[in-house]
């Protein structure tokens, strides 16, 4: 019964559907944010027992990744409570500018002495004693770029192949920069979403084939001519017959996921996190949780990322049909980005892709990688916002 009733005590009753008619007043999907939440609260949950050994080993500190995730999540929700507060048509104008910013950014981090180098890549800027990996900050900047383009440009590049090339070499020059670091995910992650984004444009099917052939050829060029990527390739097809070289990382991940059956060890209780798996707070922390909470938990966080992506595709368009099209196409390739990093990542610890270094969203521990998606999720509720006005 819809209608408000008061209790005994004078208390009044809202009626069901009052929560969300409030959050919508607000300008606020609730859906979208309760999903970002649990991941984030999942992903807490998580990197605090994914690092504990790890931590009490290497600093004496059992909480310490813990504690940092807990600022960066909190640094995350307010970058993306300010975003949400700015008009969408100010990042739009903006965002010329910001991919700039981030191409000078990219140059900069390639600088000897400037930039920081862990593990074999120069991805990071050291900024106040706070390291920053300028990639995410990039695919941001591509993103709110491209879809003030489209809206500029639509039909120019649906028509014509100068429309279509023109955004074509401005990404070139940033996935050049990418390559250079190296950082070969991101680079995955911005041309997949940049071929949804275009696909959704309605770019013709010559055009869309072309830029599909390209970026596979890409790939296989990128892959072939460095020895480390060719050596990945081989153990993803066997990962056993390189158990302690090459396939380490897959092989140890398959026997978190393994131990977990199906409802897991329970939370803590993993042992490949033990110094066995590489990163268990990082780039594989879905192979701990499918060890502790097993295939009913891994398929719970696999649902919740269908449907934060579903609800993105969604909210673009509505945006589409009330006209706003850089709004639409914004939601869309934060969707598809966000869609794609999640599948690469879930494929990789899972071996249905070869091991490639991504964070997940909103669960992995990584500070840029929480800060672009708070802002990333702070754009999409905008665009909410605005579509409901």
């Amino acid at each position: 019964m819809n209608a408000t009733r008061a209790s005994r005590n004078g208390f009044v009753a809202q009626p069901t559907g009052s929560v969300f008619a409030h959050a919508r007043a607000k300008g606020v999907d609730l859906v979208l944010a309760l999903v970002v939440a649990t991941l984030a609260m999942i992903g807490l949950v998580m990197v605090l027992s994914a690092a504990m050994t790890l931590d009490a080993s290497r600093v004496g500190d059992p909480y310490f990744h813990g504690k940092r995730h807990l600022v960066w999540l909190g640094i995350a929700g307010v970058s993306g409570l300010i975003v949400w507060r700015v008009p969408l048509a100010v990042w739009r104008r903006a965002g010329p500018y910001l991919l700039i910013a981030a191409i000078g950014l990219l140059v900069l981090v390639l600088i000897p002495g400037v930039g920081r180098r862990v593990n074999g890549s120069t991805r990071w800027l050291g900024v106040g004693g706070v390291t920053l990996q300028v990639s995410e900050f990039a695919k941001v900047a591509v993103l709110l770029y491209l879809s003030g383009y489209l809206v500029r440009h639509r039909d120019r590049v649906q028509t014509e192949w100068a429309g279509f090339l023109h955004p074509m070499l401005v990404l070139g020059v940033v996935v050049f920069l990418l390559i250079s670091e190296p950082d070969f995910g991101s680079v995955v992650v911005l041309m997949g979403t940049v071929l949804g984004l275009f696909f959704l444009a309605g770019v013709a099917v010559t055009r869309f084939l072309t830029l599909v052939v390209g970026s596979l050829f890409l790939g296989v060029l990128m892959v072939w001519v460095q020895p480390y990527r060719l050596a990945r390739i081989r153990a993803y097809q066997d990962p056993w017959a390189n158990q302690y070289d090459s396939g380490y990382q897959l092989t140890q991940s398959l026997i978190a996921f393994g131990r977990g059956e199906w409802w897991g060890l329970g939370l803590g209780n993993g042992v490949q996190k033990l110094l066995y798996l590489p990163e268990p707070h990082t780039d594989f922390v879905f192979a701990v949780i499918g060890e502790e909470t097993g295939l009913i938990g891994s398929l719970v966080v696999l649902g919740l990322f269908v449907v934060l992506v579903c609800r993105g595709l969604w909210i673009g368009r509505q945006a589409e049909a009330g006209g706003q099209g850089f709004n639409a196409y914004l939601a869309y390739s934060i969707a598809l980005l966000l869609g794609i990093q999640s599948l690469i990542n879930l494929g990789v610890c899972t071996g249905l892709l070869p091991t490639k270094g991504l964070t997940l969203p909103f669960v992995s521990y990584g500070g840029s990688s929480l800060l672009v998606c708070g802002v990333l999720i702070g754009l999409l509720q905008r665009v909410y916002l605005e579509s409901n006005r």
